[in-house]
C-alpha cells in the first residue's frame, strides 16, 4: 500500500513538472561582461537579455524559465550600457568590429581615435567567447526580449525589412523581429505585428540579428512597451509553442 502511494505521488509529481526543475542560475562573465545563466532540461532554445535597464524583459525571461526548456543569458546590470573593458558599449552593438567602434565613439566622447581603434581590438579578440555561449545549436533558436521606451517602433524596422506584417497597427511596439523566413511565415499567420530581416538594409550597427541574419542563424527578437509584461508573457508563450 505504500508502494502504490508512492507510484501515485510520483506520477503526480511528473504530471505536474514535465520538465526537469531549472537548474540553481550561476553567474559567469563572457567577453568581459557578466551574465546570469538559466538552464531548464535540453534543449536547442537559447534566449537572451542583452540589455541590463530592460526590467519588464527580464521579469518575463525570468518567470518563462520556470517552466519552459532552454538555456537563457541574461546580462548581469541594471544599466544598457556595460564597459567590458576600459571603455562603455551598447552590448547589442558589439557584435561586430564596425558596430562596436560606432558605439564606442558615441559614448566615450573623450576617447582619442586610437582608444578606440584598441577597444575595438580588444572586442574583436574575445567576441567568439559570447557567441559560443549565446549563439542555438545547428538549426536551434535564438530568442532574445527587448523593452522599448524612447520612441522606438515596427515603423522603425519596416524601411529596412524584406517583409512586414501588421495586423495590429494600434500596438505598434509590440511586435516580432525574425532572421528567418520559415520562422516569419508561421508567425506571419499570428495575430502579432513581426518583420523579417534576412538581408536587413542600412549599415552594419553591430546588432546581434544582423550577425544571426549574416549566418543564417534562426533568431527572434521580441520588442515591447517597458512596463507591458502581459503582453510580454503572452507574445513569449505564443511564440515558444509555435516554432520548432
Amino acid at each position: 500500500m505504500a508502494i502504490l502511494r508512492l507510484n501515485r505521488r510520483a506520477f503526480l509529481a511528473a504530471a505536474a513538472f514535465p520538465f526537469p526543475a531549472p537548474a540553481k542560475p550561476d553567474r559567469k562573465t563572457i567577453s568581459g561582461i557578466p551574465f546570469l545563466r538559466i538552464r531548464n532540461g535540453h534543449s536547442n532554445r537559447r534566449l537572451l537579455l542583452i540589455h541590463g535597464d530592460e526590467s519588464t524583459a527580464r521579469d518575463t525571461l525570468i518567470e518563462h524559465m520556470k517552466s519552459a526548456p532552454g538555456v537563457a543569458y541574461l546580462i548581469d546590470s541594471r544599466t544598457r550600457t556595460v564597459r567590458p573593458h576600459l571603455l562603455e558599449i551598447d552590448p547589442n552593438r558589439m557584435f561586430s568590429s564596425p558596430g562596436a567602434a560606432a558605439s564606442l565613439a558615441k559614448l566615450n566622447a573623450s576617447a582619442s581615435p586610437a582608444a578606440i581603434q584598441r577597444e575595438t581590438r580588444w572586442l574583436d579578440a574575445r567576441r567568439h567567447q559570447l557567441l559560443e555561449a549565446i549563439l542555438p545549436p545547428p538549426g536551434g533558436l535564438l530568442i532574445a526580449l527587448h523593452n522599448n521606451a524612447r520612441g522606438y517602433a515596427i515603423q522603425s524596422e519596416a524601411p529596412i525589412s524584406n517583409r512586414v506584417h501588421l495586423p495590429s497597427p494600434a500596438t505598434p511596439h509590440e511586435f516580432f523581429l525574425a532572421t528567418s523566413e520559415s520562422d516569419f511565415n508561421l508567425i506571419d499567420r499570428g495575430p502579432y505585428n513581426a518583420v523579417l530581416q534576412s538581408d536587413a538594409g542600412g549599415p552594419d550597427d553591430g546588432s546581434l540579428s544582423r550577425l544571426c541574419a549574416a549566418r543564417a542563424i534562426r533568431y527572434v527578437n521580441l520588442e515591447c512597451a517597458l512596463g507591458n509584461r502581459a503582453a510580454q508573457s503572452e507574445m513569449l508563450k505564443w511564440l515558444d509553442g509555435l516554432l520548432p
